[in-house]
C-alpha cells in the first residue's frame, strides 16, 4: 500500500517537476527601455533556449533571428539579432542574479541602448 501512494504521489509531481525551466533566463521578461524615470516604457522579451545553444523568442515585437545562449565563467547570457524593417538590431545579455542587463546596438540608427529586465 505504502509503495502505490509513493508511487501515486511521484506521478502526481512529476508534470510540476517537468514545467520548472531547465535554464533560469528561459521565459518572460519585462525590459525596461525608458529614458526618462518619469516615462516608464516596457516591452517584452521571450527568451527559449534550446540545448544545442540556440535561442528563439521574441523582441520587442519582432521574432529573434541568429540567437545563441551559454553558460560560462559564472553567468548565463544571450546573443541575438532582430530587425525593424530598416535594419538589424544586436542585443546581448547576462543574468544578474534575478535581473537581465542588455544592451541593443543598432548601427544604422547610430546608438547603444543600455537596458534592464525583470521576470514578467
Amino acid at each position: 500500500m505504502r509503495r502505490t501512494l509513493l508511487l501515486a504521489a511521484l506521478l502526481t509531481a512529476a508534470p510540476l517537476i517537468a514545467a520548472a525551466p531547465a535554464n533560469p533566463l528561459e521565459g518572460r521578461w519585462q525590459v525596461d527601455l525608458s529614458t526618462d524615470p518619469a516615462k516608464p516604457y516596457v516591452k517584452t522579451m521571450e527568451l527559449h533556449l534550446a540545448v544545442d545553444g540556440s535561442v528563439t523568442g521574441s523582441f520587442y515585437d519582432s521574432s529573434i533571428e541568429g540567437g545563441q545562449w551559454k553558460t560560462d565563467r559564472g553567468r548565463t547570457c544571450v546573443s541575438f539579432r532582430t530587425r525593424d524593417g530598416v535594419g538589424p538590431y544586436h542585443s546581448s545579455a547576462c543574468l544578474r542574479g534575478k535581473v537581465v542587463e542588455g544592451q541593443t546596438w543598432a548601427e544604422h540608427r547610430r546608438f547603444l541602448f543600455n537596458w534592464n529586465a525583470t521576470r514578467g
